[in-house]
């Protein structure tokens, strides 16, 4: 029998889940086949309307190995296992003559645990004598959430956080799911032949394709404990994304609440010497916390030193003492121990990681409003790490509509510890390059606006002559706008100041679930819609009634954030460009993103608008210009209210007729 061909197993995937065949979804699919045949490796932008998910899975499927594909949103994960891959598979099965067959698999968390549901969770002292689910009662809100956890355990088939809808609080899923140090194992649990992370497990390990996160590829990544299955092939989709989640994994933090915890749920379960050491390391180190300022601690002071070692050594001390000690009066003794060990070995393992002390860590305090003071420590660079633990045994692909910056990929190679693309010698994994381009015509369809008449923003204080340039370009736009704040005060400042001068409403994120401000958004063409980080990424909004997006500006990471600045003064020892390797690529890619939210379909019409005249006239200012979509580029303030009034008369003709 005669293999079929990729073009052909192409056209039959795309005519199934009803979409139409771009050239950039071609090429891609190509790279991708040719990249898995050589056990090769493949960065890979495509743009919005690509149809990229079909341009990796169809070669990918094609290619008969088992398959990760990694994402990192909850979004892509629902739309490639509920729409992409059911149509796909059903659609190449009679060209492949085998049935692929695909699985989610997430971090034990995410799963409902039976134990946790039917025993409770181990309670602590302060948390009262009763079970939470008999003090919770039944008209609150927790309680609410507990009941129809309880419901849901008899009806669901993979106890799966994300398909339960409507969802429930934190505080409410915390009751009935264990971390995966918390659990008791399958083998030891009453309930492990019907466990659901443990039935998701078994379903990757027979399945040909995996869907998982970026936080459960770094878990497995890290971690050395395998927790996906062996794969040939690793795809990572929204790769813009990767170091973050990873950094994220890698962050590890002490909290004096965090201490405590750990000293109230072993305290029953170790002799008094021992628990008492801890205590009183825990007292110490929360008087500590008292006085933390915020900022990075290039040295760790001795006092805090003292106080470490104090803690890592009162830490040990438990976790030998909590594996011999049997309580007869502590009911389901294995799940409290087990909760007891994962919060004091947690304790040890930061302790002793920031007491130790590495030139290849950040640490430092951070202060929260509402929880207090923190100490974190986190990886300068996981560079090193994904290149060591990712590219080595697999071939890998990854991809966005964002990884080409400032004209090419190396940029965002480096972060992911390539060597520019080209470069070949031992241990530097080859790699190669693509940009497919987008079916989106931007030189036609937007403009990019950057208004460099107005005042460089600075550190502090209002930008009124920005809040006069928004206020025009909404009222020439006729609503229709999407303002990307670079801090939740810039964007809380904005929308109090333009409700009172503008008769349209203006949304503030935080003041509704995200999922009804952007609905309300989408429905109606007078409304506008300003927030900051998640909007940046993760706004989906084609037609009429997004056409207009304003950046507040250049969105640099904060001057005193410590990991950043730590990793750009990194870069300048070694003989590198710190501001443009970490400064402005962290600006780039958050532009390239948040002017993506523009053009999503190819009747689309609109102008990205830059409220800050660096864009024009910095050094750096081409570098965040090359980045983003290759819009119309205009500095023309009359120009572009011109072009505003004239979308938005054509949207309300198109509306009318």
């Amino acid at each position: 029998m005669t293999k079929p061909s990729l073009p052909d197993l192409l056209h039959a995937a795309v005519t199934a889940v009803g979409g139409t065949e771009r050239p950039g979804q071609v090429a891609m699919a190509e790279a991708v086949a040719e990249a898995v045949d050589d056990s090769a490796h493949l960065l890979v932008q495509a743009g919005t309307g690509t149809g990229k998910s079909l341009g990796y899975l169809v070669p990918a499927l094609a290619h008969g190995e088992r398959v990760v594909v990694a994402t990192a949103t909850l979004a892509l994960q629902r739309q490639l296992v509920e729409r992409d891959l059911p149509r796909t598979v059903d659609s190449l099965h009679p060209l492949l003559r085998r049935r692929p067959e695909f699985a989610m698999l997430k971090g034990r968390s995410n799963y409902l645990c039976l134990h946790r549901l039917h025993e409770g969770a181990p309670q602590e002292e302060e948390d009262g004598l009763f079970d939470v689910f008999e003090q919770a009662t039944p008209t609150s809100k927790l309680g609410k959430d507990l009941l129809r956890l309880r419901d849901w355990a008899d009806e669901t088939e993979t106890g799966d956080r994300d398909a339960l809808t409507p969802g429930v609080s934190d505080r409410a899923w915390g009751q009935v799911s264990v971390s995966s140090r918390e659990c008791l194992g399958a083998s030891k649990c009453a309930y492990g032949a019907e466990c659901f992370a443990e039935a998701a497990r078994e379903r990757a390990k027979l399945a040909d394709v995996v869907i998982t996160n970026h936080a459960l590829l770094a878990i497995d990544a890290i971690e050395g404990a395998p927790v996906l299955p062996q794969h040939e092939v690793l795809i990572i989709d929204e790769a813009h994304e990767l170091v973050s989640r990873v950094t994220g994994v890698a962050t590890g933090e002490l909290t004096p609440g965090q201490v405590n915890r750990a000293v109230r749920r072993a305290a029953k379960l170790v002799n008094e010497k021992a628990a008492d050491q801890l205590q009183t390391a825990a007292e110490t180190f929360e008087r500590l916390m008292e006085l933390a300022l915020p900022g990075r601690l290039e040295e760790i002071p001795e006092d805090l030193g003292y106080c470490l070692m104090a803690l890592r050594d009162a830490a040990r001390t438990v976790v030998s003492a909590l594996g011999s000690t049997r309580d007869k009066s502590v009911q389901d003794e294995d799940a409290v121990r087990k909760q007891a060990l994962a919060a004091v070995e947690n304790v040890h393992a930061v302790a002793e990681r920031i007491a130790n002390g590495s030139e290849y860590d950040v640490v430092w305090y951070e202060r929260h409003d509402r929880f207090g003071a923190s100490l974190r420590v986190a990886p300068l660079s996981v560079s090193g790490l994904l290149r060591e633990k990712l590219f080595e045994d697999r071939s890998v692909v990854l991809t966005s509509a964002t990884l080409k910056l400032g004209g090419d990929f190396n940029g965002v190679a480096a972060s992911l510890g390539l060597s520019p693309e080209g470069t070949e010698g031992e241990d530097v994994p080859p790699w190669k390059g693509l940009d497919v381009g987008s079916p989106f015509d931007y030189s036609k369809q937007g403009i990019l606006y950057v208004a460099k008449h107005l005042a460089q923003p600075g550190r502090e204080g209002s930008r009124t002559d920005m809040l006069d340039e928004l206020t025009e370009l909404i009222e020439a736009a006729g609503g229709r706008t999407l303002g990307l704040f670079s801090s939740m005060r810039a964007a809380q400042a904005a929308a109090e100041e333009l409700r009172g001068r503008l008769d349209m409403p203006i949304l503030l994120q935080g003041e509704e679930t995200l999922g009804e401000l952007i609905r309300t958004f989408a429905n109606d063409a007078r409304t506008c819609l300003f927030g900051t980080l998640s909007l940046w990424q993760g706004v989906d909004v084609p037609g009429a009634n997004c056409q207009l997006v304003v950046m507040d500006r250049v969105p640099f990471p904060r001057p005193d954030d410590p990991l950043m600045s730590a990793r750009q003064k990194a870069v300048e020892e070694g003989g590198g460009n710190g501001f443009m390797a970490v400064a402005a690529t962290h600006a780039a890619l958050l532009m390239a993103q948040g002017a993506g939210r523009l053009v999503r379909a190819t009747e689309d019409r609109g102008v990205v608008a830059v409220l800050d005249p660096r864009v024009e006239r910095a050094r750096y200012g081409s570098f965040l210009r090359k980045s983003m979509p290759d819009f119309w580029y205009t500095t023309d303030r009359n120009q572009v209210r011109r072009s505003l009034a004239a979308i938005d008369a054509a949207a309300k003709k198109a509306a009318d007729s």
